[in-house]
């Protein structure tokens, strides 16, 4: 016969009047901790010591409806499919889980509809705040909309002084490169950018500066930003002859590495590549490629900590911050 055991009584829930009992402050005090009201950082940290002490556990539900918070961020990505919108992701969601956070995903596909419509969806559910990589035609906008959450733009830094930003030092990236290829010996470098790109452009005109800077004409190709338009682009490569190609894409490079290889052209023997972002393939190819490694987890982690510091400080002076990326000399690039 088994044993029936009789069940433990419930434990009585532990309230807030509990945890200030614990903390020896009063109850106010412990809902500004709770609720990123006015309150020293020494005195929230002596709050939360006692919320873990007492395995306090807040109704969620309740705060959500008093607060009009939910604890979610929004994340609105231009492209999934690009590498560097995927790591940068992976970086938010990180930080955001490390801070009790959750994170709602939205891929706008470059496509200006999609995010006025996943706009409206983060206004909706009331998030916390929200970290964005526009498209330009909603970039342009987004100095009349409405726009009543904390943001913060990555990839694209939007109207001048009203939002908080994350970029890469597009321009000073791209022109190195052309510095890395002249110092190789390579004189006739094209560039692949993408034609609807606010990034791309940005290369674009750190490759004009780097070429200028060196007395060489530049050669300029604007084309989609992915790998099949970049291969029929370059479908004349064995025609055009250049000794280089600077890429400002992973989707570009990859286009452009298989339109060498249809040619029957030589990486770098007959023509050198490199780019942008530091993907495990771009390791792997046989060479090596040349690439721009850019601070993903640098992007993420900043563009959360720009979000917490507006949510702590509404009031406070917009900021934006450029970092470097890093170059990964392979040998795709080596001297002639």
């Amino acid at each position: 016969m088994k044993s029936i055991t009789s069940p433990s009584p419930p434990q009585p829930a532990v309230g807030i009047k509990d945890v200030a009992r614990a903390a020896g402050v009063a109850p106010a005090t412990v809902s500004r901790a709770l609720g990123k009201g006015p309150i020293s950082d020494a005195l929230r940290e002596q709050v939360m010591q006692a919320v873990r002490a007492t395995g306090y556990r807040p109704n969620l539900a309740a705060r959500r409806l008093r607060s009009q918070e939910t604890g979610t961020i929004g994340l609105m990505v231009a492209d999934i499919a690009n590498p560097f919108f995927t790591g940068v992701a992976r970086a938010v969601e990180h930080a955001a889980f490390e801070a009790g956070l959750r994170v709602i995903l939205c891929d706008s596909d470059r496509d200006p509809a999609r995010e006025a419509s996943y706009l409206q969806l983060m206004q909706e559910e009331r998030v916390t705040g929200l970290i964005m990589a526009p498209t330009r035609a909603t970039a342009q906008r987004l100095a009349g909309m409405a726009l009543d959450l904390p943001t913060v733009l990555i990839d694209r830094a939007g109207p001048p002084g009203l939002f908080d930003s994350v970029l890469l030092d597009n321009a000073e990236a791209a022109s190195g490169l052309v510095d890395h290829l002249v110092a190789k010996g390579h004189r006739r470098i094209t560039g692949l950018f993408g034609e609807t790109s606010d990034t791309g452009r940005a290369r674009a005109e750190g490759y004009a500066t780097g070429m200028a800077r060196h007395g060489l004409a530049p050669d300029a190709r604007f084309i989609p930003p992915a790998t099949p338009p970049a291969e029929a682009a370059l479908a004349v490569l064995r025609e055009a002859s250049p000794g280089a190609l600077l890429a400002a894409n992973s989707l570009l490079l990859l286009g452009a590495l298989r339109a060498s290889r249809q040619a029957g052209l030589r990486v770098p023997s007959d023509v050198a590549l490199c780019g942008f972002d530091n993907e495990p393939w771009t390791e792997l190819v046989e060479p090596g490629l040349t690439v721009v490694e850019q601070p993903l987890e640098e992007i993420g982690r900043g563009a959360m900590q720009l979000l917490f510091d507006r949510l702590r400080d509404p009031g406070a002076p917009v900021r934006k911050v450029m970092l470097s990326g890093r170059q990964v000399v392979r040998g795709s690039t080596a001297a002639r």
